[in-house]
């Protein structure tokens, strides 16, 4: 899924493309904390698990107890869309909200000042 926002992202206008490269980037943070708490290289195993994606076209994690990709459904790992859809949307929402109270926050000290 990152790899399709990053694609998408040329076609976005103005500060809304750090926003998409945002969101995509914070997708990979999974994969990049379990590497690293497994005591892989997570920049190599990112890479990896990016590079087998591209070639396979498949969804695919880290393995833990090696530290190199695998085909999550060879593996026997389903994931539940209903839950993931969710949790994107959630994620989503609740980062809008942060930065919609943001906003007013310097809003307001902005009034304050004048």
């Amino acid at each position: 899924m990152a790899e399709a926002l990053v694609k998408y992202k040329p076609s976005v206008k103005g500060r809304a493309q750090l926003g998409v490269q945002a969101f995509a980037d914070a997708l990979l943070i999974i994969p990049k904390v379990l590497a690293q708490n497994s005591g892989f290289d997570l920049q190599e195993t990112l890479v990896k698990v990016q590079a087998e994606h591209s070639e396979s076209g498949q969804l695919v994690g880290v393995d833990l107890n090696t530290g190199e990709p695998m085909v999550a459904a060879e593996a026997g790992i389903w994931d539940n869309y209903c839950v993931k859809k969710q949790l994107l949307h959630s994620c989503t929402v609740i980062a809008t909200n942060i930065l919609l109270v943001d906003e007013i926050m310097r809003a307001g000290m902005s009034s304050l000042k004048g």
